[in-house]
This record gives C-alpha cells, sequence and structure tokens, in this order.
C-alpha cells in the first residue's frame, strides 16, 4: 500500500492512534537495495498460502542508499574469482574481515546485475575496437550475461547510467511481492521479542509517517535492513549547508539499534567510514580516479601519495600499507598527513586528467567525456554539480578540492560494521562462523533465532555496495523462507499488549501534547526536549570527543569516557522528547536509533586498545596497530533484560591464502 506525499504542512498527531494489527510468517523492515532484493526473491520459494509483509519508512522507488542514484555498481566479479574477491575485501579493511560471508556473496552477485540489466539498467559497454558505448549504444553489444564487456572503472565496478536505478529495482521488487503486501511511510521502531522462548524474534511496532496509525505485526522471522547510520556526527556542512551529508540523510542506525536492542550480537562496530569526497558538495571521487585517472595533490602542487614520505609512512602499516592497492583509510590517513604538516588543502587535478584524456580523442568524442564528468555527479550527487555551477568550476579549467567527511557507520560501503550473522552451511565454513536452531544452519542469521539481515546490517563484510546488497536480501529471503518451513508449528506471542505498544510509539507525542501550553514558544519548555534539540547534542558530544572533524578523527580514553557520559545523560533526556506532529515523532524515534548507535561504535572502539582503521579514526592511547592482541573481531552483546552491555574479542580465522 503506497500512500501519497504528504499535503502542504505538517500533519499533526493525535493522542490516540489507530491500531492494526497483523500476523505474516515472513516480515521485511526497510526498503533499499537489500530489501528488494528480498521481495524480489522471496516468493519463488515461499508457500502459496504463505503471508509475507514489507515495511518501508520511505517510498520503495527513492529509499535506501541508491535513493539519488548511482554511475557505477561497484561489485561485479565478471572475469574475477569470488576468491579474489575475498582478498581485495580483506585487504581494503585491515585484515579482518568475515571471508566466508564474502566468498558466499561473490560467487551470487553477478546474477544480480544481470537482472537490473534485464530490467533495463543501462551498462557502459566495449564495442569491438575497445570503444565505451554507453546509454542505449550500450545495448548494441548484448547482455553482460551473454559475453558482452562492460566499462570497469577498476577491478570491481562497472558503468552505468543509474539516475534511474533505485526505480528500477522497486519496481521489479514491487511487482514479484505485489503492492498488497507492502506498507510504506510505514516506520517499524522497535522489534520484539517472543513471550515463551527468551531469545527468538516474534514481531515488530512501528507507526506511520503519514497518519496518525500504529501498526503491530506478528511474525515468524524478520529481516531488518534499514541501511546504515548518519548524522550521528557533524556534518562539515552548517549554515545554508546545513543536513548536507554524504550518506543518506534518513539512515537513523535503526538496523543497529532494532537488532541490538532484543540481543543480537554485533560485529566490529568500530569499524566507520570517513570517505574523502569533493569539499562542500560530497561528491564522488571514484570514477575521477579510477575513470579519468585523475590525481591528487597537496597545497604545493605536489604527488604526496607516491613521495617518499607517503611510502614510509604506509610502511608502518604493513602489510596493507604495502599492497598493491592501498587500503581506503590509509589513503585518508596520507591526505589528513599532509594536512597536519602544513601542506593542504588537498586538489583533485581534474584539469591535467581531462586534457591527458582528450589527447587520444577528436572533439566530439571529449566532448562526452566532459559531460560524462557532469554526469557523475548528476547520477547521484545533484549538489555537486550546483555547486560546481555556483562556483564557476569547470571541471576541464578548474581544479576541486577533496576533503574527507564526517564519520558514518555502515557494513555495506568501504565499511564493515553490522550484526555478527551465520555464514552459509558448507563444510568448508568454521564451526564459529554457521549457527542456526533445531540442529539446521540458517546463512545471514543473527545471533536471535529467526531475526536475519542483510545489506548494511551484516558485519565483518564490507564492499557489497549496491549489487551485493541486493544479493545478500536474495539470500537472506531464502534462509528465511526454510525457516518457516522448519518452524511451522510456532505461533509468535507477544509480551507487550497493544495499549503497552501504542503508548511507547506514541509517548513523545503525549509528552508534548500534556505540556505545550505551558510555555508560549512550542519549542521551549522546561518539560521536554524536541527532537531537534537532541540531534544537536549528539553531534556536538561526537564531533568533539567521538573522534569527529573537530579533532581530526582522534579521540583518546578520557574523551571516551567524557562522550559516554554524555550519551548516557541523553538516553535518560529521551523520556523527555516531544513531538507535536508526526514528522517530529519520526525524528524522535531516528534521534534514539542514533544514540543506541554512536554507544554500541563507542564502546568498540574504548574496548580495542589499538588504532586499527587510521585515517577513519585514531585511538591517541593507542596510536599504532597491535596485531600480537588485537589481530581479533570486537563483539558486543547487549542483554535487554539486564540492560547491560558485555564487549568482547572473536577469533579471526582465515580461510584464502
Amino acid at each position: 500500500m503506497a500512500l501519497p506525499n504528504k499535503p502542504l504542512g505538517e500533519i499533526k498527531a493525535e493522542r490516540d492512534p489507530k491500531v492494526e494489527e497483523r500476523e505474516v510468517d515472513i516480515l521485511i523492515v526497510g526498503g533499499g537495495m537489500a530489501a528488494c532484493g528480498a521481495a524480489f526473491e522471496v516468493k519463488k520459494w515461499a508457500a502459496p498460502d504463505a503471508k509475507i509483509l514489507l515495511c518501508d519508512k520511505a517510498a520503495m522507488e527513492r529509499s535506501g542508499a541508491v535513493a539519488q542514484g548511482l554511475s557505477a555498481i561497484n561489485t561485479y566479479v565478471g572475469e574475477n574469482k569470488p576468491e579474489d574477491y575475498v582478498r581485495m575485501v580483506r585487504n581494503d579493511l585491515m585484515g579482518l574481515v568475515r571471508e566466508d560471508l564474502i566468498f558466499d556473496l561473490g560467487c551470487h552477485v553477478d546474477d544480480s546485475v544481470h537482472l537490473f540489466e534485464e530490467w533495463g539498467l543501462p551498462v557502459w559497454k566495449k564495442d569491438e575496437a575497445g570503444k565505451t558505448l554507453d546509454g542505449k549504444k550500450g545495448l548494441e553489444m548484448g547482455s553482460l550475461k551473454k559475453g558482452a564487456k562492460p566499462v570497469r572503472t577498476g577491478k570491481w565496478q562497472i558503468m552505468i547510467n543509474g539516475e534511474s536505478y533505485k526505480r528500477i529495482v522497486a519496481e521489479a521488487a514491487k511487482l514479484a511481492l505485489g503492492t498488497d503486501n507492502i506498507i510504506e511511510r510505514c516506520f517499524i521502531v522497535e522489534l520484539l521479542l517472543d513471550a515463551n522462548n527468551a531469545n527468538q524474534i516474534a514481531g515488530a511496532v512501528g507507526f506511520s509517517v503519514r497518519e496518525n496509525k500504529v501498526y503491530i505485526i506478528k511474525a515468524k522471522t524478520i529481516m531488518v535492513a534499514c541501511g546504515g547510520a548518519v548524522n550521528i556526527y557533524q556534518p562539515r556542512s552548517v549554515g545554508e549547508g546545513k543536513g548536507r551529508a554524504w550518506y543518506p540523510v534518513w539512515n537513523a542506525g535503526s538496523t543497529y539499534t532494532m537488532a541490538m536492542k532484543v540481543g543480537a550480537e554485533l560485529t566490529m562496530m568500530e569499524n566507520r567510514f570517513t570517505p574523502a569526497r569533493f569539499k562542500d558538495g560530497y561528491g564522488p571521487v571514484g570514477a575521477w580516479f579510477l575513470l579519468f585517472k585523475a590525481k591528487t595533490l597537496n597545497g604545493l602542487g605536489e604527488n604526496f601519495a607516491g613521495s617518499d614520505a607517503a611510502k614510509a609512512e604506509l610502511q608502518k602499516y604493513a602489510p596493507y600499507g604495502t599492497a598493491a592497492v592501498t587500503p581506503t583509510c590509509l589513503r585518508n590517513h596520507l591526505m589528513l598527513f599532509e594536512m597536519k604538516e602544513g601542506r593542504g588543502p588537498i586538489i583533485m587535478d581534474t584539469v591535467s586528467a581531462l586534457a591527458a584524456l582528450g589527447k587520444t580523442m577528436d572533439k566530439k568524442e571529449l566532448k562526452h567525456l566532459e559531460s560524462e564528468a557532469w554526469e557523475d555527479f548528476l547520477d547521484m550527487t545533484c549538489g555537486q554539480a550546483n555547486l560546481w555551477c555556483a562556483t564557476n568550476t569547470e571541471p576541464e579549467k578548474k581544479n576541486s578540492e577533496v576533503m574527507p567527511t564526517e564519520p558514518y557507520l555502515l557494513g555495506s560501503h568501504s565499511g564493515c560494521c553490522g550484526m555478527w550473522v551465520s555464514g552459509p552451511d558448507e563444510a568448508w565454513v568454521p564451526a564459529g562462523y554457521k549457527w542456526g536452531d533445531k540442529g539446521k544452519v540458517y546463512n545471514r542469521m543473527t545471533t536471535v533465532v529467526g531475526l536475519f539481515t542483510a545489506g548494511d546490517g551484516v558485519g565483518g563484510s564490507g564492499h557489497k555496495f549496491s549489487s551485493g546488497s541486493h544479493a545478500e536480501g536474495r539470500i537472506a529471503a531464502k534462509q528465511m523462507v526454510r525457516f518457516v518451513r522448519d518452524h511451522a508449528d510456532f505461533k509468535p506471542a507477544l509480551k507487550q499488549s497493544a495499549k503497552e505498544l501504542v503508548d511507547m510509539v506514541y509517548k513523545p507525542v503525549r509528552v508534548f501534547m500534556d505540556n505545550c501550553a505551558y510555555t508560549t514558544a512550542v519549542d521551549i519548555n522546561p518539560n521536554y526536549v524536541k527532537p531537534s534539540g537532541m540531534a544537536l547534542r549528539l553531534m556536538k558530544a561526537t564531533h568533539e570527543y567521538g573522534a569527529g572533524t573537530a579533532t581530526f578523527y582522534q579521540t583518546s580514553s578520557k574523551s571516551l569516557e567524557i562522550v559516554m557520559d554524555l550519551l548516557a545523560t541523553m538516553r535518560e533526556d529521551c523520556e523527555k522528547l516531544a513531538a507535536g506532529d508526526l514528522h517530529e515523532l519520526m525524528r524522535a524515534w531516528e534521534i534514539k536509533h542514533r544514540i543506541w548507535t554512536v554507544e554500541a561504535h563507542l564502546r568498540h572502539i574504548q574496548f580495542r586498545k589499538e588504532t586499527r582503521y587510521p585515517g577513519f579514526y585514531y585511538q591517541a592511547d593507542y596510536p599504532g596497530q597491535d596485531d600480537a592482541n588485537w589481530f581479533c573481531f570486537v563483539n558486543s552483546k547487549y542483554d535487554p533484560a539486564a540492560e547491560k552491555w558485555d564487549v568482547f574479542k572473536k577469533d579471526y580465522i582465515k580461510l584464502f591464502a
């Protein structure tokens, strides 16, 4: 069911919303690439009478990290080998990854890419002479599935015309699942454990962001795939640029928070991603490095990445720093090293790159190349194109500045935080990497029985990107169907009554209504706090103490003590969050999710006594890597009954030489 866009102005909240209760076999929470993969796949394997439901906070056509579009699919194995894919991911993430999950994905991801092309996604191709054919011209060479050669910008990336990428994928998901089995504009905010089985999922509760309604859903199995977390650190863009970020602003860490609050084990939450992007516009740099072969220069015009000083710095982080491809975090580290030494800012030399490519092209080809430089942004970061226009920047005539962004938490891009999930039921997968229930293994199931995840939710296996997230959603969907069949006699039961759940979800609305008349300005009140104010408090705390941009991504043991104390106070104050309309109610729940997610992130950094990802964050008290003591996963578990955290080590097992 798709609700229309809201009318002019926000929808006023009511004290007592309508309540809709449902009971299904399979619940998919989210609407991004992973959820679309699950939605597309699930009915192929489910029984004809199986009840399946998908709930998305947004509208699926423009939901998730691919919402604005993309100019490349970053994971396509093609002529490469899945084991080489494992080695690439392992190197980029400084040696610690779940190799079973990555290999498993590498064996399946291309099938999703082939589907995208079948559904109408234009993929760039090479003709017999090696020339690039984009858009409709690429169709002349046939499909990837039948052997056509894609235009690669790197070993794993292929170019696409992707402004409508998500619309294409969402349309296929909706057709496969059926619109009657989809609720859009529905924000699921809490997962619910079974009343009779302590560690088994049984349902979820959420609310509509377009009408005063609470949804209470019982389910035999659930996949949570709501993306990663953004706006947990103060963005570099403030003032009139407030709210601009690299990662989608609506991703509030809901995947991590909802899973951890029912006891799902987390892994590598200390890992974060601070991508280097075009300054202020957050425009992507990948195509410029890989397709246009541009170099970054320091403020003195030097190619610092190839200098002796850079090589000496990278040597400290061998074998990753001395690998053929420098890991993403260490590339950031070199930029920060230059800026701290006073040799900034960092410049992307677009002028020289386009000039060098132009030497082998005629005027028509060169003009097309210049248009591609713009389309790289128009496909996925329109704001960067706007900024170029506003600053009279023509990339063939004027270079642009590059800057690492504020930190984000995610598990499908160049980061690997998320849930500790079971790998496939294969003989080569170690016993500690696979589990299930009733003697059966369920691939991509968390440590909570019946709770699955995919995409950003799966920890220890980054570099899935859009195609990998879709494929992983499909993997999880098949396993959920197996779970339902194997648990045919399971009838989910909730501990909480409908009234208790409604009271919890709509508490911010009632706090507002009970106290708003006390002051003449509704945003200033001694009896409550608005979510916008809480968001500023969170971002100030992480910015200054949690290794934000304010300190060049550096924190310390003492700073972490301070920020943990601030987070504890914030969680107490969240009981006084107030929402006068449905938009504020959504914001109230988002900030709750963000606070929980940040706490998990910082607890992991606090526990790991080393700096595993220089360039992403620095622990000043433990500045180097300590493989002797810390070449392992850091996992954590929140006990919802005792309301206590446990953070601990987990062995890394190398599967591929």
